[in-house]
């Protein structure tokens, strides 16, 4: 090989080595400073309703020391709110929901539940939640709702009301309504800074999830933002930008917060105000299994300062999603909570193939199948560009020896070899690129399906053929000794691609066409520890690509014919 072919080599390789150094580290977590472990349940029985201190823009230093733990001085009681799709599990620890059980949704251990454990209870207000004060608070059930009322020292009573919101959708209702009361019973104002209200806690469903799933969100002008539990750890930013060190702490002021969440790679609880927006976040990351080294993240989000003047209340309602990331339900609600979606860039792209394939599964009742309709009908609309393309590659190749004889004959004038070739894919009517469309096409299909399926939690647990999960990587078994994965779909991907390379005609020059050659290994690193579904799409897609060259490549070689210059048949009529 030349130098510069080596050059493109190296430099490939060098990319495919940062790409598996930073899934690598996706998917193993990183070390977490000592003084960031923290106990998930650390409660101190003090009034919730006490004032509370403006909220800090920078994070808590991790040297801090964490508060101490102490066991509530009452007994746990609980009542339950249920509907055909999830159950919320009432706690008078604070008046708020324990966890919520998702009816239609399994996993290894059975229903999935979110908050399970012993965490900051979903709705509950908070002075600090660092150091969150719990106290007991009387449930009582009121027709279709259940009512949590406490009475702090200052003589203000709480009531909280937890209830379904109403719809008239047969299922997929997580949605349900906090309607917050103070009742100022004192005979002075209380002043208060405002209070956090507890977002629960999130943690991740698979052992390998990336760390980068389980989040911290929230939404400022119809635009999301986050972190997630990689940040607490530290790091060097990208060229010194974000730069930080570990903290054990995130918080940070969010002016107009339509609404904030805690979220893993498929489900998330979200709590909007709906009278008032939030103006603080705060996050803490805490260990779900050391042993493991997997992470889940605590969140709470802080509302404005607030005064209630003698025998005066003060009212606020909030909206509350605890389930899975459901686009088509996300998208109903009135804050632009799909954002929660973190679809990126390619977001529209998106939308698109998350609902069309959602409506595939509707007629086909098999998300494989959808994924392979889905498949179809875009080779379908893309069939006509690529036989343009695959034309105008074998008219290239046609080409070939003229364009060596112009490469022999200015080889030492690259300038004017460039234009010599420029002006005979003119004269031949030849468009250079054509080839490349089809490919250009499906960049923003690909990262589009890349963003859509790492969340499509209608894709868990779906099976295909080997496949018992379409959602997570088709392993089925480990090589020995190395401890790696053995993942059937991106192998066939990537042999398929090597297949199809094969069998398309030889264009550009040989610099091109090796640095071409890491194409397959590009893809399957990309696709290796990814969601099986990506895979299967791009080997269906690639076996209808090596259908159509086989149709086609029978067909004679096009006849090169100059075109004449643009006006001339006008002149000479």
């Amino acid at each position: 090989m030349d130098r510069t072919a080596w050059i493109a080599v190296v430099l490939s390789a060098a990319g495919l080595v940062i790409w598996y150094s930073y899934m690598a580290r996706q998917t193993m977590p990183h070390p977490v400073p000592a003084s960031a472990s923290a106990s998930p349940a650390e409660f101190s029985p003090v009034p919730s309703a006490s004032p509370v201190s403006s909220p800090s823009v920078a994070p808590n230093s991790p040297s801090a020391p964490l508060p101490t733990s102490s066991i509530p001085t009452f007994t746990e009681t609980k009542e339950t709110l249920r509907n055909s799709d999830v159950e919320l599990h009432l706690t008078n620890r604070g008046g708020a929901i324990a966890d919520a059980v998702l009816l239609n949704h399994r996993d290894e251990h059975g229903l999935v539940t979110i908050n399970a454990g012993d965490h900051l209870p979903i709705g509950a207000i908070l002075e600090n939640p660092a150091a969150p004060a719990l106290p007991e608070y009387k449930l009582t059930r009121q027709g279709e709702a259940i009512l949590c009322e406490y009475v702090s020292p200052e003589k203000v009573t709480i009531r909280k009301k937890y209830s379904f919101m109403p719809s008239t959708d047969k299922k997929d209702n997580y949605v349900g309504e906090l309607d917050l009361d103070l009742q100022n019973g004192g005979s002075e104002p209380y002043a208060n800074n405002g209070y956090y209200l507890a977002l629960g806690a999130a943690a991740p469903i698979h052992p390998k999830d990336y760390p980068s799933y389980t989040r911290l969100v929230w939404s400022v002008g119809a635009h999301a933002k986050g972190v997630d539990v990689t940040w607490f750890s530290g790091g060097n930013g990208i060229l010194g930008i974000g730069q930080h060190a570990a903290q054990m702490f995130y918080q940070e002021n969010v002016k107009g917060a339509e609404w904030a969440a805690v979220s893993s790679q498929f489900f998330t609880t979200i709590i909007a105000p709906l009278d008032e927006k939030a103006d603080s976040v705060w996050g803490r990351r805490f260990d779900i299994a050391p042993e493991q080294k997997l992470w889940g993240i605590e969140g709470a989000m802080h509302m404005p300062a607030l005064t209630i003047a003698p025998g005066q209340a003060y009212k606020a309602r909030f909206e509350i999603y605890a389930g899975p990331k459901l686009y088509h339900k996300l998208a109903r609600l009135e804050h632009n909570e799909a954002e929660i979606m973190n679809f990126g860039v390619f977001k529209l792209v998106s939308q698109f193939l998350l609902n069309f394939m959602n409506w595939l599964h509707s007629i086909f009742k098999d998300y494989a199948i959808a994924i392979l309709a889905l498949t179809t009908v875009i080779r379908l609309v893309l069939w006509p560009i690529q036989g343009k393309a695959n034309r105008s590659m074998k008219q290239t190749a046609a080409l070939a020896p003229k364009m060596q004889a112009l490469k022999e004959k200015y080889k030492d004038d690259p300038t004017r070899m460039n234009q010599e070739v420029m002006k005979m894919y003119k004269q031949y009517g030849i468009n250079p690129v054509g080839g490349c469309l089809p490919m250009v096409i499906q960049i923003p299909i690909f990262f589009g399906l890349y963003q859509m399926l790492g969340q499509a939690v209608e894709l868990r647990n779906e099976k295909f053929l080997w496949v018992k999960d379409l959602s997570q990587p088709d392993t089925i078994s480990h090589i020995p000794g190395l401890d790696w994965p053995i993942n059937i779909l991106p192998l066939c991907m990537a042999a398929t691609q090597v297949w199809l390379m094969q069998m398309t005609p030889k264009t550009g020059d040989a610099t091109q066409r090796r640095v071409m050659m890491f194409t397959p290994l590009i893809f399957m690193f990309i696709c290796y520890n990814f969601a099986a579904a990506l895979a299967l799409y791009y080997t269906a897609q690639n076996l209808f690509s090596i259908l159509q060259f086989y149709q086609t490549r029978n067909q004679p070689m096009p006849t090169l014919e100059k075109v004449p210059p643009p006006g001339k048949g006008q002149r000479n009529k």
